[in-house]
């Protein structure tokens, strides 16, 4: 993992954007997703990519083929494969929103073996586009079997638009959200 990016080792040049300095070419936005998380403040700091993220932001986190928890488990694989302490953080909070237990969050760090059945079908698929920028053929076939073919468009598109924001968090080593880090230090991750 990464140092905690809310003590980035070489300085942060591009802090969250505070309201008062938000950009006023996307005011229309600061009460809505991009006002509510550290990550979308910093992406503010280029208004024109936060506009036209919106749009596919809303079908990845909202209309997602995969649904809520299988969306959070390819989420947090790809966190974890990406060294996103901040994407692991936030999406914990949300995994747990969903009904995952702790111990179930935490193999998503862990080998495939350890893994139940469809969880570890989305992480194979996760760990193939970060090592070959492809599915298997036999990943795609399950996955189509399972999913159906507009979930695995949905898998690739997630792992796409979840690494650019990790990216991003771990470039600029944006902190986690004040909320999100008091919910897990008073209820730690644990199996």
């Amino acid at each position: 993992m990464p140092p905690d990016p809310a003590d980035p080792q070489d300085g942060n040049p591009v802090l969250p954007l505070s309201d008062a300095d938000w950009p006023p070419e996307i005011a229309d936005m600061l009460d809505g997703f991009a006002g509510r998380l550290n990550v979308y403040r910093t992406m503010a700091h280029h208004p024109a990519l936060l506009r036209a993220w919106a749009d596919l932001r809303e079908h990845v986190v909202n209309r997602s083929t995969l649904g809520r928890t299988l969306l959070e488990v390819v989420i947090l694989r790809t966190g974890h494969r990406l060294g996103s302490s901040y994407e692991w953080a936030q999406h914990v909070e949300r995994a747990r929103q969903c009904g995952l237990d702790d111990a179930r969050i935490l193999s998503f760090r862990g080998p495939l073996a350890a893994m139940a059945e469809t969880d570890a079908l989305l992480c194979r698929a996760v760990d193939e586009l970060f090592e070959t920028a492809r599915l298997s053929a036999a990943t795609r076939d399950a996955l189509r079997e399972r999913l159906g073919l507009q979930a695995v468009f949905d898998l690739m598109a997630t792992v796409g638009f979840y690494s650019t924001l990790g990216f991003i968090l771990n470039s600029f080593g944006t902190p986690l959200d004040a909320d999100i880090r008091a919910r897990l230090e008073a209820r730690p991750l644990a199996p």
